[in-house]
């Protein structure tokens, strides 16, 4: 009752809710766009074989090795990037896509499309998915760029020299520099990314396919059979390989998350003719160069080694442990900007607060750098980092996080199946519950790992799931105790006619969340100042369940009398609104609108904490906090600071 914070009134309601060449048309555009998404993509899946194949292999040596449990090993791996990755992603949620957007939140705003408004079920999915993918976020920088630094251990004469402190200390380096840069944008490193992950991609290739020379049984993997019988004849075993393999697929949200960067089909051809190929030649000369092994052990065990520096050539080891710690760090940096892009999502959709958000490119409004999520990524890395000090603990870690958001996606597309595809129920759970067995399996078998390390993603993404609950229901409690007593517009409007009110030259802009009533700051304007403008514009933003609006569409106009006119204008939830630029287009639809003549009222409001109160105080207290630590309106709308005036009033919720 005694706590109170300052909260502002803004203009965004809360939320109610292709060409071959995909989202960006031109033939000429195919294959820059291909090799983009390759550097951008593929980052994180293209980084697994530095430590998936070893992981599994390592849980599968527990017992007596023996030839046919290494091809059982390399076959679920291969079997995992065919199922999951390329018929689930690849094949058909790449089609659940919402207007060229993909990603969980962008499949949950289209699921809410789907229905026509917002269920309970739909938001616990979106947020509980989005949170899900903050936990992998953290994780993936982390154990990339171990295992890429970890390399050095493989190299000759150099080796000896490398201890774990020496690894820690390089990879705490390299990941503090990659998040001190963000700042500057990643625009002029980007253009290099996808060439470098081209080179990556075909160099691991290579190093596979000769590995495979001198061992072809290792093909045998392609059949189904092998990690069939692998999986029946090591029970609890099996199902622990099986939690490790997993990390094979680790990056394939990134395919649906990045569709609206690229266009469906350069990333479905860069997977499918490129990047699959050649993951697949390296799982199995990894595969090829473990049997070896075997066979030189004369039935001894192998050990837990590095498979993959292993089997590479002595004289390229050195060249491909920095060509890994570039691909890893390239990894890192989609997997930063994908956080970047979510946030910006989660705020423009009502789940977060809204966020200092800083534009790194004048000609890509997809860029964008936000301070609060690079610092409080930056922190988790390197507490990971130092926590774990291996990447094979890291691995125990890993993979719940991505599995968690896989049958989430799983469970939006079958809504979107049913409701927007109008598919018959059984021909839509004939399609989607084999997806979603995949999916259940590889979670229960990720769920082995919970005590073991894997309890870390789901306690970051319980602890969003808290912050993004309480944020909206928070905000759902103020919004009805603004309007419980707010005044109809059309029944103020007619009474401000009379001559005791001094009109103002110029033109007054009133932003708001409901267009309807009265705004505040106009209330209070009129009682403590007496004052009117000529003309008064009532202004509300809202986000449509689509990733963006057309200018066309942008505004709806409505003159309610000479001096009051309501304006709504739409943006979609990858965009980032701009008063004055929209208020330019309502003077195509008769708006008269000079920036230098226009003040834009904003309400600032008082929030205390009700003595009968929804909320729980340590609720209200968190509710508070990320109020004071919210963008101000001014900045978040595009408003001109010079033209502001704040209004005041204390609300309790």
């Amino acid at each position: 009752m005694g706590s109170s914070v300052q909260a502002t009134e803004v203009g965004a309601a809360p939320s109610a809710n292709e060409s071959p060449l995909g989202a960006h048309g031109a033939p000429s555009r195919f294959w820059p766009l291909a090799i983009g998404s390759i550097g951008v993509v593929f980052g994180d899946i293209g980084t697994s074989p530095l430590y998936a194949f070893r992981l599994a292999l390592a849980q599968a040596s527990h017992r007596h090795m023996a030839r046919g449990d290494i091809i059982g090993v390399v076959s679920l791996a291969l079997w995992a990037l065919i199922l999951v990755v390329t018929i689930k992603y690849v094949l058909f949620l790449m089609r659940a896509d919402n207007r060229g957007e993909g990603g969980v939140l962008s499949l949950m705003a289209l699921a809410e499309r789907a229905v026509g408004r917002r269920t309970g079920l739909i938001f616990l999915l979106g947020v509980f998915g989005a949170a899900l993918f903050y936990g992998d976020a953290a994780i993936t920088p982390a154990i990339s760029v171990l295992s890429a630094v970890e390399g050095l251990r493989s190299v000759s004469g150099l080796g000896t020299h490398i201890h774990q402190a020496q690894v820690l200390m390089i990879s705490i380096g390299l990941l503090f520099g990659l998040f001190a840069v963000q700042s500057r944008g990643t625009a002029r490193v980007g253009v290099v990314f996808g060439p470098i992950m081209a080179l990556w991609f075909l160099v691991i290739a290579v190093v596979g396919l000769l590995s495979i020379a001198r061992d072809p049984a290792v093909l045998l993997a392609f059949s189904p059979y092998e990690a069939a019988v692998f999986l029946f004849h090591h029970g609890m075993v099996g199902f622990l390989v099986l939690g490790a393999i997993f990390l094979t697929v680790t990056g394939a949200e990134a395919l649906f998350a990045d569709m609206g960067h690229f266009g469906r089909w350069p990333i479905q051809a860069s997977w499918l003719f490129f990047a699959l190929p050649c993951l697949m030649l390296n799982y199995l000369g990894q595969g090829a160069f473990a049997l070896q092994a075997l066979g030189a052990a004369h039935g001894g065990p192998i050990g837990d080694q590095d498979w993959f520096f292993q089997m590479t050539p002595v004289f390229l080891r050195l060249p491909m442990v920095l060509m890994a710690t570039a691909a890893t760090i390239i990894a890192s940096q989609a997997v930063i900007t994908g956080a970047f892009s979510l946030t910006q999502q989660a705020i423009q959709l009502g789940l977060l607060p809204r966020l200092i958000t800083r534009n790194t490119s004048e000609s890509h409004a997809g860029q964008i750098y936000l301070p609060s999520i690079n610092l409080l990524l930056m922190l988790g890395v390197l507490f990971l980092v130092a926590a774990f000090k291996t990447s094979e603990s890291l691995g125990n870690a890993y993979g719940l996080a991505v599995t968690g958001t896989m049958v989430v996606t799983t469970s939006l597309a079958f809504i979107v199946v049913r409701r927007l595809w109008k598919w018959p129920l059984w021909g839509a759970t004939a399609f989607v519950a084999p997806l979603l067995a995949v999916d259940l399996t590889f979670l229960t078998a990720n769920g082995l790992k919970i005590p073991s390390g894997g309890w870390l993603p789901l306690t970051i993404a319980g602890a969003l799931v808290l912050l993004m609950v309480t944020w909206v229901r928070g905000s759902k409690l103020l919004w009805e105790k603004v309007h419980e007593g707010s005044i109809p517009l059309t029944e103020v409007a007619p009474m401000l006619v009379g001559p005791n009110i001094y009109r103002s030259p110029g033109t007054a802009v009133f932003m708001t969340s409901d267009p309807t009533a009265a705004p505040v700051a106009l209330l209070h304007n009129l009682k403590h100042n007496k004052v009117l403008h000529e003309r008064n514009v009532i202004l509300t933003v809202r986000t449509a369940p689509t990733p963006r609006v057309p200018d066309a569409e942008r505004l709806s106009v409505q003159v309610v009398d000479p001096t009051f006119t309501v304006v709504v204008a739409r943006y979609g939830f990858m965009e980032r609104p701009n008063v004055p630029r929209a208020l330019t287009l309502a003077a195509k639809q008769g708006l008269r609108f000079d920036l230098m003549t226009t003040s834009f009222f904003v309400g600032r409001r008082l929030v205390a904490h009700a003595q009968n109160s929804a909320l729980a105080m340590w609720r209200f207290r968190l509710y508070a906090f990320l109020m004071r630590n919210s963008e101000d309106p001014t900045g978040y709308f595009g408003v001109p600071p010079g033209r502001v005036v704040e209004m005041g009033a204390q609300i309790s919720v």
